[in-house]
């Protein structure tokens, strides 16, 4: 009998692939890829095939018996800006998924690999969850003060709601009845204004609004910003890398390890302890913003994400935030799980699948 779940995650330089029995995980591995393995490959989407058989290959020899997988999950790509949920996977976003509609990354294979393993084995379709274009903005927040730019709604969409659902059911009720700030902090940083389901607000947290991280730089004054750009001493690139990539903690510190600045400041570096102080700051600045979207209506403040681990971190936030809304702290960021629960509530029939249009 079919009672299986197949989650697929790829990532830049890695492969991850869970299968879960209900919640209960019975199989996780994380198969790297090598520079050398993937430099052979022109694009992202020519690695598909490469891609798919290394998962194939892992689920056989691990003794994965493909005949009980009863939903096969992808992780979300870059796909055209929808509302949150589970999409079947069509044809329209397969096409969207290999053109890159939204930018080339590695997730855009979730959907595909997703897809034909379900065809493989028998099943009618494949399905993917809360991509990171989700977008659920309410007209006002997408005004920028230029006609010419709009914000964007790009964030740490899946963990972000599946933390939500998990306090919500922790707490004994729905996700859709609260209103919750999620701060996700990781190699990024995301905080969302969710209201009663739909998350109205969040800065982009993937190249250039927010919070500074380990490495991206986040929000940074616009005129010295240009003056670098027109400075003629930097390329396009370097300066696209001093947001995303060598920002942040690198930048001032040389390291994008949360753990080695915490260390460092326990330890009495000074300015260790003040850039962990910092990056703490704007994290409850953009969570104070969040709760005068949400009308100071908040249930609740979520922090989540690798750098949640940190007790120090977590104690200089909740020392700006507390006032506004009880905190909890869901550490860490578990997409494969993510992923199980949202194939659970497809079986149990708690949610509806959405056409991808």
């Amino acid at each position: 009998m079919k009672h299986l779940i197949l989650a697929i995650n790829p990532g830049s330089t890695s492969t991850k692939i869970a299968v879960f029995d209900q919640m209960q995980q019975v199989f996780l591995k994380n198969i790297k890829h090598t520079t050398e393995q993937l430099s052979v490959f022109g694009s992202i989407a020519d690695q598909y095939d490469f891609r798919k058989n290394t998962i194939l290959e892992e689920l056989k020899n691990n003794n994965i018996n493909l005949d009980e997988i009863a939903v096969v999950m992808g992780r979300g790509g870059l796909v055209k800006p929808l509302t949150s949920g589970v999409y079947r996977v069509n044809d329209l976003m397969k096409k969207h998924l290999r053109e890159g509609y939204n930018g080339q990354h590695a997730c855009n294979l979730g959907g595909l690999i997703a897809d034909s393993i379900a065809k493989s084995i028998g099943l009618e379709e494949a399905y993917i969850a809360d991509p990171v274009v989700v977008d659920e903005f309410e007209e006002v927040a997408r005004i920028s003060g230029h006609p010419k730019f709009e914000r964007l709604s790009i964030f740490h969409a899946l963990n972000q709601k599946a933390i939500s659902r998990m306090y919500a059911n922790d707490n004994g009720k729905k996700y859709e009845e609260l209103n919750l700030i999620v701060a996700h902090m990781g190699g990024g940083v995301s905080v969302g204004a969710h209201k009663e389901g739909r998350v109205i607000d969040v800065n982009q947290a993937l190249d250039g609004e927010g919070p500074f991280s380990p490495e991206r730089s986040g929000t940074l004054p616009m005129n010295q910003i240009i003056d670098v750009c027109f400075s003629g001493k930097y390329t396009y690139e370097e300066v696209k890398k001093m947001i995303v990539g060598q920002g942040g903690y690198v930048a001032y510190f040389g390291v994008n390890d949360a753990y080695a600045i915490e260390k460092a400041a326990l330890e009495g570096d000074k300015k260790a302890d003040l850039l962990e102080e910092a990056m703490a700051y704007q994290v409850a600045k953009y969570i104070g913003e969040a709760a005068a979207v949400l009308k100071g209506k908040v249930d609740a403040i979520i922090l989540t994400g690798g750098i949640a681990y940190g007790v120090p971190v977590v104690n200089r936030i909740k020392k700006y935030i507390s006032w506004i809304a009880p905190v909890a702290v869901y550490p860490g960021e578990d997409e494969m799980k993510a992923l199980a629960m949202n194939a659970n509530m497809i079986l149990d029939g708690e949610i509806q699948v959405k056409e991808y249009a």
